[in-house]
């Protein structure tokens, strides 16, 4: 049987840049080598498709080769650039191993549309949704599944817009509304500190939500399917010794977070975990995902769930919740891989009958 040509996209513009990459050299460790043939597309800082070997050290060299994703049907693939040539790739399937801005805010999401090339992960419309932390709320909270109480700051809005910031249920939360791990996140617990937060969430994105801070614990949990075809991970609890979880912003995450243990299987009642993965399974279908997300999400004192917030393209790196829970639950990085393929293969032949 011939393999499949799988391309995978790694890197990026924006802050989650070096997570991508890391993401991406977990994968090629564990992707099964008898089973696909893989092109590495790695997109620089500034913006550059570059056609490499894999996600070493020195994929952005200039001497690798330009490439770009062809959003040509006929091509169905890359165009490898050269000194006035192109050659053509067909692939398969695309696996998107990017965080963050323009790889899980539905960006390459539509361009792969565009491609008609099969890829892993969520559509454009539920990667958009679950990037922007306000609509998701909005969504899930209609469904009849609790958030926070929050309020949004529109680019140019004023701090006052919503109000006296004095009556605020301090601590509160300031973090963009459509930026990915804790980039640009402010515990503020006086009206004082409100708008140098809001100042900080900006530097990220224009958007700004303040929420609540809900008095709970931690918990995620990792799902992989679509529609009502869904598997769990392990839950996971982010134990913390002080102050609040700061994922991917640590000097050297892969020796640990400076005040988080990730427990695996959450170190909760049996009861607990069980109504996390239905509450975050409630959560995936009301946002239209699928292919794989993390569902993250707060457990309170009295039992009940909050949602927290939506990975659509989880880490991948060797430190990251994702592949711990799946893991934990006896499904490895391999196998998830392999599945999270042929979901993406069975999502296009199913829409291809249609």
């Amino acid at each position: 049987m011939s393999k499949l040509k799988v391309g995978i996209v790694f890197g990026g513009v924006f802050e989650e840049h070096p997570v991508s990459v890391k993401s991406a050299q977990e994968v090629a460790k564990h992707l099964d080598a008898d089973r696909y043939e893989t092109y590495w597309i790695g997109i620089t800082k500034s913006g550059d498709w570059r056609l490499c070997d894999g996600p070493e050290a020195s994929w952005e060299d200039d001497a690798h080769r330009p490439v770009v994703l062809s959003p040509d049907r006929s091509v169905h693939g890359l165009l490898v650039l050269g000194e006035g040539t192109y050659e053509t790739i067909r692939l398969d399937v695309v696996l998107p191993v990017l965080h963050g801005k323009l790889g899980e805010d539905g960006a390459i999401q539509g361009l792969l549309e565009l491609s008609g090339i099969p890829y892993v992960g969520c559509d454009v419309q539920s990667s958009a949704l679950c990037m922007d932390k306000a609509l998701a709320y909005t969504v899930v909270a209609d469904a009849g599944i609790p958030t926070p109480t929050f309020w949004t700051l529109f680019p140019g809005d004023a701090v006052q817009t919503i109000g006296d910031p004095g009556v605020l249920p301090y601590p509160v939360f300031v973090k963009p509304a459509r930026s990915g791990s804790s980039f640009g996140v402010s515990k503020v617990t006086s009206a004082a500190e409100l708008a140098d937060a809001v100042a900080t969430a900006r530097q990220y994105d224009d958007k700004v939500l303040i929420e609540e801070g809900v008095e709970a614990e931690e918990i995620g949990c990792a799902i992989l399917g679509n529609g009502g075809e869904l598997v769990t991970g392990e839950v996971d609890h982010v134990a913390l010794s002080h102050g609040f979880f700061k994922i991917h912003q640590e000097d050297a995450p892969e020796t640990g977070s400076e005040n988080a243990t990730f427990v695996v299987p959450a170190d909760v009642p049996a009861e607990a975990r069980e109504l996390v993965k239905t509450e975050a399974k409630r959560v995936y279908r009301a946002l239209g995902c699928r292919g794989l997300a993390r569902v993250d999400m707060f457990l309170k004192t009295d039992g009940t769930v909050v949602l927290n917030e939506v990975n659509t393209l989880p880490g991948l790196t060797s430190y990251s919740r994702y592949p711990r829970m799946m893991a934990a639950a006896g499904i490895s990085m391999t196998d998830f891989l392999d599945r999270a393929v042929d979901l993406a293969l069975q999502t296009a032949t199913s829409e291809g009958a249609r």
